[in-house]
């Protein structure tokens, strides 16, 4: 075996597919439950769908369980889902279903990706792209290690037609958005208005109405749903962020729909 060709079949082949994520029809930041589950009913339908995860690894919370015990809880809706993509499922009390979370994430992975979604890890985003009506059209983009490094390091950028930040409790992509645009969100105060203190049953609830687009091109989905509305947040109950991410896919697709008929 030569290390060159195995470097260069690494660099050709990774070059190739980030090439082509630079044009993409949705671009979703975080590869978390909610994340992937979007990017999977999207490409699932074929269209052109990109995940950026800033860490190392996929899944979120997910992974952790609850207190790093691998086991989460979903409910009667959530196993639906959790039936779709074929992750097994044990029902603790009725109503309550339990799953192992490394099964959940690597499988909700592997079938989004077998779908057709492109996922790139260790790749954050730092800003976004607008143009003159505000709307967002694209993501700015750096390898973390540059930012964890306070390294300055121009970024890179990718086009899409719909955004959707997946990034969880904090919400990043949605802080940039009030950072460098002003409080212009679709929420009450225009601002991130932050998750509340823990409340599964209505944290549960609320993220599906959170679930939306919360500004010209952007739309919410998962954790960063709730904290930006100001819902609660629900623990390791994961069946609201799978549902919020097949949500989310449905309000993307109606946004390229619209945008099509304008074109």
């Amino acid at each position: 075996m030569d290390e060159v060709v195995i470097s260069r079949a690494i660099v050709e082949s990774y070059l190739k597919d980030f090439t082509e994520a630079m044009e993409s029809d949705v671009a979703v930041a975080g590869a978390g439950p909610s994340g992937l589950v979007t990017a999977y009913y999207l490409a699932r339908e074929g269209i052109k769908v990109v995940v950026f995860e800033r860490q190392l690894r996929v899944g979120g919370g997910m992974p952790g369980g609850g207190m790093m015990f691998n086991r989460i809880v979903v409910q009667e809706e959530g196993k639906g889902i959790f039936d779709e993509f074929g992750v097994s499922t044990r029902e603790y009390m009725k109503g309550y279903y339990v799953a192992d979370s490394l099964e959940a994430i690597s499988t909700i992975c592997s079938r989004t990706i077998k779908a057709g979604a492109r996922i790139f890890n260790l790749i954050s985003v730092e800003d976004v792209m607008v143009r003159e009506d505000d709307r967002i059209v694209g993501l700015v983009l750096n390898w973390s290690a540059v930012s964890w490094s306070k390294l300055h390091v121009d970024p890179l950028t990718a086009r899409c037609k719909v955004a959707v930040d997946a990034t969880g409790h904090d919400a990043e992509v949605c802080r940039i958005v009030v950072k460098k645009m002003g409080p212009k969100l679709r929420t009450r105060t225009g601002d991130v208005m932050g998750e509340k203190a823990m409340w599964a049953e209505k944290g549960e609830k609320e993220i599906l109405r959170n679930t939306r687009e919360v500004y010209p091109g952007l739309v919410v989905a998962g954790m960063t749903a709730n904290a930006v509305f100001g819902s609660p947040r629900m623990g390791a109950i994961f069946g609201g962020m799978l549902l919020s991410g097949r949500k989310a896919a449905r309000v993307a697709k109606e946004l390229l729909r619209q945008s099509y008929k304008e074109s």
